[in-house]
């Protein structure tokens, strides 16, 4: 079976959105590239009954390679990253996780950028950009989406969700919850009174630190 290891990964990623609650039914859409192939979730297929050979396969054309489903509607987002989407650090680019998570898909309908209420919306770049709403599927959509990453590693679909990417699906995922999780503080605080936001010098200052992140 052609990318077998990474057909499952897709199982396994699209079955935690909708245990962690960034999902709900089929919605959202997993994807993991290798070389020009891409592994990306099928449309309209319950993700708890997904094995590796329903996943399907497809060129960076959007052509079918392998697999009798259908891939997700939302294909052109995913294709459009790994064609044309660069890495703030030039990060290779081989996982997308696109959710409809609740406060981050709140937020997207109230503002154009997130605003920088904790450093940890630094691990997605210097600040976190809406892109206006276009009807999900389309190229509008993805080139809506793409204008919004430029210099990002995630971003809001207005009045439709998120789009984060990583060099494995792991930090891909990592950045979609917590994308999520300050969405979910702003709005808290949001409804206790006017949240004080970090200067955009410190979250600059933090995107540079954390290019050593984990380094000696």
């Amino acid at each position: 079976m052609l990318l077998g290891d990474e057909r499952a990964r897709v199982c396994e990623y699209a079955r935690r959105m909708v245990t962690d609650g960034l999902v709900v039914g089929t919605s959202g859409n997993v994807s993991l590239r290798s070389g020009d192939r891409v592994a990306v979730t099928p449309t309209g297929v319950d993700y708890a009954t997904l094995r590796p050979e329903d996943i399907p396969v497809v060129a960076l054309d959007g052509s079918a390679v392998e697999g009798s489903l259908g891939p997700t509607s939302e294909l052109p987002m995913h294709l459009t990253v790994y064609r044309e989407a660069v890495d703030p650090d030039d990060a290779p680019i081989t996982a997308v996780v696109h959710t409809h998570s609740v406060h981050a898909t709140a937020v997207s309908t109230v503002t154009d950028e997130v605003p920088p209420v904790h450093y940890i919306l630094a691990t997605l770049g210097p600040s976190v950009r809406v892109a206006p709403y276009a009807t999900y599927g389309t190229t509008e959509l993805a080139e809506s989406m793409l204008t919004a990453l430029e210099g990002r590693r995630g971003c809001l679909l207005g009045n439709h969700g998120t789009l984060t990417y990583g060099a494995d699906l792991p930090s891909a995922y990592h950045r979609a919850q917590q994308l999520e999780w300050a969405c979910q503080l702003w709005l808290l605080a949001r409804s206790a009174g006017t949240p004080r936001l970090l200067p955009r010098a410190e979250i600059e200052h933090v995107v540079e630190r954390l290019r050593s992140y984990g380094q000696r």
